[in-house]
């Protein structure tokens, strides 16, 4: 009752989780729960993030009833959990496989929430290999005291204060022992390839190199208490009955001997195994084959004592879990069910967010010009070579998203299959929505005739329109990837906006978590590879998580694609105190890049290195190298401007080039001016003076102009009057708070040039000229929406 009423009093504090709560840290405490070992709900359960997309590594979830543990937190959990009604609060240990952004990116987005949980905030204790402290380093630069973690590193010789209890009667080296309670036992085994040379000032492996397998065991089940074998070892009924039961040795009352448990008790019943193993390469599988420890899980060796494995759930890639020695590695645990949850590309059309989907599948069907189909939606059948092949050695299952393996209690011990969400196809979203709204048919087909007007009515003489003159589908196209604030929601994640310049290349303007699975979600697996491939430049706004933590696992994918061909560093431009998390992060992964501070990219700084080009070179060859890459892009400049919101916070206009007419005449190049976060401010009117499209920031509805003001943030009303004061040509509002989950408020009669921009909102410049007159279409489509199931997603975080 006690844990009841407290949870009354959780609440979210968005100024801790902003890294602005300026009151110093707080006694924060682990959280404390009584915990039974036998009368209680356990199972592990696959957290599908990343299923889709394959931009990530799932996560595991061990599930007690006094106490969660989940392995790996990968770019989109938090909003997996809010999709799916998981109380984060109530996660006590987060384990890493590896430390990576593969399985690390959606961390610092989680401690920063838990930090704003309640009054103190709520700690979480994060485990993983020794190399963990080089990512909470890392992250120091924008969470606060690491925000909530009491971070656990482990190498060999670690020793854990979590082992209360142990019975082990011998230690294996390999064998690391984290947490031994009445509950659960967890241990490690280091999985950490010697494959490349060591060279002077550089790691002889890299540290996200480093796995670790987890070995889970749950206590045995003590048998059934004989009342009569104790009376006729002299007990007499009362508390040392109880004592047996518990597993301690008494005195008998009537004889001049010891009672033993194991000789009044019936036989106990082994407690459940669970192994998640995470072995991305096969130099990692043989150090598998040699560990000592996990010897004492084989079932091939009949003579020697074993533990039973009932479930083996493995993290690892088809090409290593394909091999024939894998696989013969797999059946050496008899009976075990092995579920495999590295990527297949089953998975691949089944969203494991389906509120978003399924907003994005009604949005397709009233503007699919605007609103592309998701790119899983490709009648492209999928390539399934690393699909994993029919295993003859032992049973395995293909892990769907919330798919369930029971613990306790015993009766249940196995599979359970009844928390896979149903899959819902565009044409049944579609025929919901028609019966929700029957008058939605006839919307579309006015939104398709919007099309049908006379370019001449859209482009007039004034040098803001002209610069679309002869404009085509393959010139510029606005994507925007993320349109939340603060942190991601069912239904909108957080900023990003990808600027398609398709033959040319692309950019990235703010690149919050969760950006690599918007891009795959909008332009499928392959499309998005593609598109990260060609980034030109990726320019952050500020410091504040939502908009840069997708950074790490954009920049290593590229890597990736581009190893072993010649390319140059991604250009990263962004506030000074960026480029201390990235240089720290780099001490875990290569990133491939070349930071860019801002205020090199303002208008002053640019102009002052042309007019000394030749002298300025040697000081900042990253500016030649930008203007050329800008270049390639068919764009004149990247200029950064001061906005006012954090200290070191910018906005940016992009200029694209002239063009030249069928007759020889001069086309001004477009202009868009991305405001980042920011109040309305002159800088940002001046910069944005004839652009042709400014994406402004639209944090808070006109009637919190108060909030707006004290968070230093926009209302609806002040961009759209930005926009207007600096003559921009059309304005798309984004930035949402996530009170306004589905459509924000807004007011009709000053929109005439301007839109509200949803998740995968595809802006293409040959359709500006429509762009306005389809919010009034939108506002239908939700119009019997409400809030009420984003307030109770609000209601399950701080629960």
């Amino acid at each position: 009752m006690k844990m009841k009423d407290e949870s009354k009093n959780l609440g979210f504090n968005k100024k801790r989780a902003e890294c602005k709560d300026k009151s110093g840290p707080k006694d924060q405490k682990s959280k404390s729960r009584r915990l039974n070992p036998v009368n209680t709900t356990s199972y592990v359960q696959i957290l599908g993030t990343g299923m889709d997309t394959q931009d990530t590594s799932p996560s595991v979830l061990l599930f007690f009833d006094n106490m969660r543990i989940v392995f790996n937190a990968g770019e989109g959990l938090q909003r997996f959990c809010t999709e799916h009604k998981i109380k984060m609060s109530k996660i006590d240990h987060i384990f890493l496989s590896r430390v990576c952004s593969e399985t690390a990116g959606g961390l610092p987005g989680l401690l920063l929430t838990l930090a704003g949980t309640g009054e103190k905030g709520l700690y979480v204790n994060v485990w993983g290999p020794s190399d963990l402290k080089y990512l909470v380093d890392a992250m120091k630069s924008f969470v606060p005291n690491a925000a909530t973690a009491h971070t656990r590193c482990f190498d060999a010789s670690f020793k854990s204060d979590m082992v209360l209890v142990d019975t082990d009667t011998e230690s294996v080296s390999d064998q690391i022992k984290l947490i031994h309670d009445e509950v659960v036992k967890i241990s490690a085994v280091l999985l950490q390839p010697e494959t490349r040379t060591r060279k002077e000032g550089e790691f002889a492996i890299k540290c996200s190199d480093v796995s670790v397998l987890y070995v889970c065991e749950l206590p045995e089940i003590r048998g059934k208490f004989d009342p009569d074998k104790a009376k006729a070892l002299g007990l007499r009924p009362g508390p040392k009955y109880r004592e047996l039961q518990e597993g301690i040795s008494v005195k008998s009352d009537l004889q001049d001997i010891m009672v033993n448990p194991d000789d009044v008790l019936g036989p106990s019943v082994p407690g459940p195994i669970v192994l998640l193993v995470d072995c991305p390469t096969h130099s990692h599988f043989q150090e598998i084959l040699s560990a000592q420890y996990l010897k004492n899980y084989y079932a091939d060796k009949a003579e020697e004592k074993h533990k039973f494995v009932n479930c083996v759930i493995h993290l690892s890639p088809s090409s290593v879990v394909n091999s024939s020695d894998y696989q013969k590695w797999m059946s050496r645990f008899c009976g075990a069910e092995h579920i495999m949850a590295g990527h297949q590309k089953k998975n691949i059309e089944i969203s494991v967010l389906q509120s978003s989907a399924r907003v994005a599948a009604r949005l397709n069907y009233l503007c699919p010009q605007f609103f592309p189909a998701p790119g899983f939606w490709s009648p492209e059948q999928p390539n399934c070579s690393n699909e994993v092949t029919d295993l003859n050695f032992c049973k395995t299952i293909a892990a769907e998203n919330l798919l369930k393996f029971h613990l306790r209690p015993y009766a249940q011990l196995g599979l359970d299959r009844s928390c896979i969400p149903i899959k819902a196809g565009p044409n049944e979203i579609i025929n919901d929505l028609i019966s929700e709204i029957p008058e939605i048919s006839d919307a579309a087909k006015h939104v398709s005739q919007l099309w049908e007007g006379d370019e001449e009515l859209w482009v007039n003489h004034n040098i803001v329109s002209r610069c679309l003159k002869n404009i085509t589908r393959e010139n510029v196209e606005i994507v925007l990837l993320g349109t939340g604030s603060s942190q991601p929601s069912k239904y909108r994640n957080v900023s990003s906006i990808f600027i398609n310049l398709f033959s040319k290349g692309s950019l990235l303007l703010d690149c919050g978590e969760g950006t690599l699975g918007q891009l795959k979600r909008r332009f499928g697996i392959q499309g998005a590879d593609n598109a990260v491939k060609r980034l030109k430049c990726i320019w952050i706004s500020h410091i504040h998580a939502d908009h840069h933590t997708g950074l790490a696992r954009i920049l290593t994918l590229r890597r990736d694609l581009l190893k072993g061909l010649p390319h140059e560093p991604l250009i990263v431009i962004g506030p000074e105190q960026l480029k201390g998390f990235l240089d720290a992060y780099e001490r875990l992964e290569d990133l491939d890049m070349q930071f860019l501070d801002c205020r090199l990219t303002t208008q002053t700084s640019l102009a002052s290195f042309e007019s000394n080009y030749n002298n300025q070179l040697n000081n900042y060859p990253i500016l030649k190298n930008l203007k050329n890459v800008i270049g390639d892009a068919g764009l004149e400049n990247v200029i950064s401007f001061r906005v006012e919101h954090c200290k070191e916070a910018f906005g940016v206009v992009l200029k694209g080039t002239d063009r030249v007419d069928s007759d020889g005449g001069v086309i001004p190049g477009w202009k868009i001016v991305y405001s980042g976060d920011t109040r309305p401010c002159p800088a940002l009117v001046e910069a944005s003076r004839g652009a042709t499209v400014l994406i402004h920031e639209a944090t808070f509805e006109d009637a919190l102009e108060k909030e707006a003001k004290a968070k230093k943030h926009s209302t609806t009303a002040e961009a759209i009057e930005t926009g207007n004061a600096a003559g921009a040509y059309r304005i798309i509002l984004t930035h949402f708070s996530q009170r306004y989950p589905k459509i924000p408020v807004f007011d009709e009669s000053h929109v005439h040039k301007t839109c509200i921009a949803f998740d995968m909102m595809s802006v293409n410049f040959a359709d500006l000229h429509v762009l306005p007159r389809v919010l009034p279409y939108l506002k239908l489509l939700f119009k019997n929406e409400t809030n009420a199931d984003e307030c109770e997603d609000a209601v399950t975080l701080a629960a």
